[in-house]
This record gives structure tokens, sequence and C-alpha cells, in this order.
């Protein structure tokens, strides 16, 4: 084998790995393996990362999709939470890649809870099959603790890749969207088949990649985010209504929400990052109409 090539993971290897380790996939964890080499290689082709890139990996499962970042990455850093798993990666990357293993840094830990001190290298790219559960959180999370991740592909559950790269208007926008337009531009690109994956999952599946901007405001994050939850937490009101108890009442809503210049009878769906951003400004600032 190239010093240079990993060998990936089919479905007996995947299978042959579970075996060994005793691991059943659960549902609490969100353990789906791709045993696909054709997807992964997909994967790994659309999020463009290259030899510059620190590729942050979060749940690497078994290693399938490890194994294909690891030829055209400079290093990979994969959080894994199961120490059974995190345990055996290193050695699966021996097996499989043996020229490229340094390449690899296992962190166990929960990608919910990990800190930019934690990476001896500043992570740039994430590529990652993320568990259903928490897919939304983490790449919130990662965004905003490590400012040097500039580019992103996850492949989540088909429903949270319609939320979280979903337009101000549409019917799947909400919080998940308007927070992730806060970081970066995020867009779908993709379907995954079920059969890709063991145990075949009973959703669908689905890529988002994202390319970092910079925040549409000054204003701070937390004060934008408490607008956002606020103004979808009763999606169904106006934002007159739905802003009043963040805002003390109504009445202030709707004097914040002029101050900004957003109609106070328009639903958060309506609203852009800006708008929110706009929001929470009027707020800081104490502006009155």
């Amino acid at each position: 084998m190239d010093d240079q090539q990993a060998t990936l993971l089919g479905p007996a290897d995947v299978r042959r790995l579970a075996a060994e380790l005793d691991i059943k996939p659960t549902k609490k964890l969100g353990q789906n393996f791709v045993h696909d080499p054709n997807t992964v290689r997909r994967i790994v082709s659309v999020a463009e990362v290259g030899a510059d890139d620190v590729v942050l990996e979060v749940g690497p499962g078994l290693g399938s999709l490890t194994l294909a970042i690891m030829p055209v990455a400079g290093e990979v850093v994969a959080v894994e939470i199961d120490p059974v798993l995190a345990a055996r990666l290193p050695r699966t990357a021996q097996e499989f890649a043996p020229g490229l293993a340094d390449r690899l840094t296992v962190l166990p830990a929960d990608a919910l809870r990990v800190r930019a001190e934690d990476f001896a290298k500043p992570p740039t790219a994430l590529v990652a099959n993320l568990p259903y559960n928490v897919a939304v959180p983490v790449v919130l999370h990662l965004l905003a603790e490590l400012p040097t991740l500039r580019k992103g592909l996850v492949m989540v559950q088909s429903e949270v890749a319609e939320r979280m790269a979903a337009e101000p208007g549409s019917r799947t926008y909400g919080v998940p969207s308007a927070k992730a337009a806060w970081f970066a531009d995020v867009r779908r690109a993709g379907p995954v088949p079920r059969k890709v994956f063991w145990p075949v999952p009973n959703v669908d599946s689905g890529l988002v990649a994202f390319h970092r901007v910079d925040p549409p405001s000054n204003a701070a994050r937390e004060d934008v985010f408490r607008v956002i939850d606020a103004a979808f937490a009763q999606r169904r009101k106006v934002l007159r209504g739905a802003l009043a108890g963040w805002a003390g009442s109504a009445a202030r809503a709707e004097e914040l929400l002029r101050a900004a210049g957003v109609d106070p009878t328009t639903r958060g769906e309506q609203l852009g990052i800006a708008d929110f951003a706009r929001i929470a400004e009027a707020a800081s600032s104490g502006s009155s109409s």
C-alpha cells in the first residue's frame, strides 16, 4: 500500500470491528456506522479539505470517515465520547492507513463540552457524521467555541439538514437556521441513502455544508440568540406578542421592533439574522420611539 493511502472500511470490516469490541449500535448515542467507501469518499470530496487543514471529526465511531479524511488532510482530531471506540481508533488507523497514522489524534471527550484549549492545533474544518439527536447543538457549540473553524460538512438527519439550511420565510426556518446564520453561510449538499449505514436507520440523511462569515453586527451573540429564542418560542404569535416576555411588555417590544425597523405584526420566521441583531442592538441601546 502507498504510504499516503488508506484502505477504507467495507461492510465486513465494520461488522468485524463491532464484533471485536462487542458493540451493538445504540439509539441513545445515535450510532449508525457508515460502511460504504464511496459515500465517505464523496463526503471528503464535497468538504473540500486539504493538506493545510486540521480537520475536526466528531463521533468517528469505527473510523469509516476518519480513514477517508486522513490521506487529504494535514491532521485529523477525532472527538469520541465512547471510550471503547476512542481506544480502538488509533489501532484501526495503524491497520488500515499505517503511513498516515501519525496524522490522527483521538480526543476522548463529549463534543458538547470541548473547549478551544483542548486542541494542540486549532481546527480549521469540521467533517462529521453527527448523531441525529445532538447535531444542531454540537455544530453551534463548535462554531462558537472554535473561531478558527472556517468551513465544514456534516451528515445529519434529512429534516435536521433542512432546518439548518432553511431561509427566512420557509416552513422549516427556525432557531437552528437563524443561529447557524450568525456564524456561517449554510447550504444543503445532497442526500445520503439509508443503505450505506449499519444498522440501516429509519430516517433519511443529508449533507450540510457551511462556510464561516463575519457576524452581521457588533451586538453580543448571547443577546441576539435570546431574541431568536423568544421569537420562536411562540411561533404563531406576531413579534409584538412573542417578544413581550423578553422585552418586559408588548408595548416595549413594539417600541424596540420599530426602532429596529421591523414590523411588529410580522412573525419571527420572516426575519433574517441581521433583523434579529438590530432588535438586540435596539434593546441594548435603550431605544425608544
